[in-house]
């Protein structure tokens, strides 16, 4: 069946369909635009578009959401995916010997509050292993915009907090694994499983990585940019369905193919798949907001807002512990904790694990997005007053100095 007789066949549904589905991606688009003018993440304004058309929003999109939510679930793919082609398994494995202790702060500092406000809600196991996860991993995302956009790539301490993120990405890999038992009511034997599948999996996947397999590489010509492209996305798709039928993440599994591919070919991969990944990333935070109703987040919100402070103070910390390891200035320090503040694509991922549990704590998902939300605004801000506020201390300790000189 041709296109328009598809179309004629739908009548002024699938019209209208059409028509609000362009509608939110202009209007993405528009939206992607200040964020750029204004020099923050689009990721929050992206969640708030999601908020205002969803359910209990100021206008209900008729947008099919099954397709919607496939294709969100594509933009976490992508996200991964993109993340994993960064890196080679050699970079990989002496980041996490050279962060492993960082790490472990790291895990200790910022899962625990989650984990805490977790028990103290009364969500249990489920809810308690979830909003540690949230609160324990930054947003690889907004991170790399920030240092892009603040030119800190040469900061002295930026490699160790890019060694620490690559640390949390792996974490996640037995991590959602355990959580997806645990939402789905798996026995424990079963969570064991899937555990042990998913490191057994990293493990294998690092160590052809490590030794440079040439025969991955040789599957994919970066001379061939169409084949490229088809080849990569679709491989990692049928991949990330297979491992979700198998409750691995598909999300991680997306990581994990990434890995695989270094030098031209990875370079090819990431210059093809970018646009993409940032039109499927789009629409998969929007879906997070059009999941969540508006009318939940005023009760959530004081809860949310004391597990954000919680969450930057830890953050903060974490960031110190990462530049002094880097012999970093005074400066750096504050640099690196600003720059860990925010969380985005995982902490997202977490929640929608969770949501499709018949026991998942009904406010979780609203709670998640107003803590996503207000850390993903507060990161960028208090990452561009980092050096002023640097600068400043450094000036008041000067000042002291000089007073008690003079007298």
């Amino acid at each position: 069946m041709s296109p328009d007789a598809l179309l004629a066949s739908g009548g002024d549904t699938v019209a209208t369909s059409l028509v609000e589905f362009g509608a939110l991606l202009l209007g993405l688009g528009i939206l992607a635009r200040l964020a750029a003018v204004v020099g923050v993440s689009p990721i929050p304004l992206f969640l708030i578009a999601g908020l205002a058309f969803g359910e209990g929003g100021w206008f209900v999109l008729g947008v099919d959401q099954d397709l919607v939510a496939v294709t969100a679930e594509i933009g976490a793919v992508l996200l991964l995916l993109l993340l994993g082609l960064e890196y080679s398994g050699r970079e990989l494995v002496a980041t996490m010997k050279h962060q492993w202790r960082s790490g472990i702060y790291d895990i200790v500092l910022n899962s625990l509050p989650g984990v805490i406000f977790g028990l103290l809600l009364g969500w249990g196991l489920l809810g308690a292993v979830a909003l540690g996860g949230v609160t324990y991993i930054s947003s690889s995302g907004i991170v790399a915009q920030v240092v892009r956009d603040l030119k800190w790539r040469r900061k002295a301490e930026v490699p160790g907090v890019v060694g620490l993120l690559i640390v949390e990405d792996i974490v996640m890999a037995p991590y959602l694994p355990v959580l997806t038992a645990i939402a789905t009511g798996a026995s424990l034997l079963t969570g064991l499983i899937s555990v042990g599948v998913a490191l057994g999996v990293v493990g294998l996947v690092l160590l052809l990585s490590v030794k440079r397999v040439k025969v991955i590489n040789k599957l994919l010509d970066a001379n061939q940019p169409v084949a490229l492209l088809l080849t990569l996305f679709g491989a990692t798709i049928l991949v990330a369905g297979f491992a979700t039928l198998f409750d691995f993440s598909s999300a991680v599994a997306a990581f994990l193919v990434g890995l695989l591919f270094t030098g031209e070919v990875a370079e090819a991969a990431r210059t093809r798949l970018a646009p993409l990944r940032d039109l499927f990333a789009a629409i998969f935070f929007v879906f997070f907001g059009l999941s969540t109703n508006p009318a939940d987040i005023p009760a959530v919100f004081p809860i949310a807002l004391a597990l954000a402070v919680v969450g930057i103070a830890t953050k903060m910390v974490t960031g110190w512990i990462v530049a002094k390891r880097a012999e970093s200035s005074q400066r750096g320090k504050w640099r690196a904790g600003t720059i860990l503040v925010a969380r985005g694509e995982f902490s997202i991922v977490i929640a929608g694990i969770v949501a499709v549990s018949p026991v998942a704590p009904p406010q979780l998902v609203p709670l998640v997005t107003t803590y996503v939300l207000i850390t993903a605004v507060a990161g960028p801000i208090l990452a561009r007053l980092a050096e002023p506020f640097s600068d400043w201390q450094e000036s008041r300790r000067g000042d002291g100095k000089a007073a008690v000189a003079g007298t």
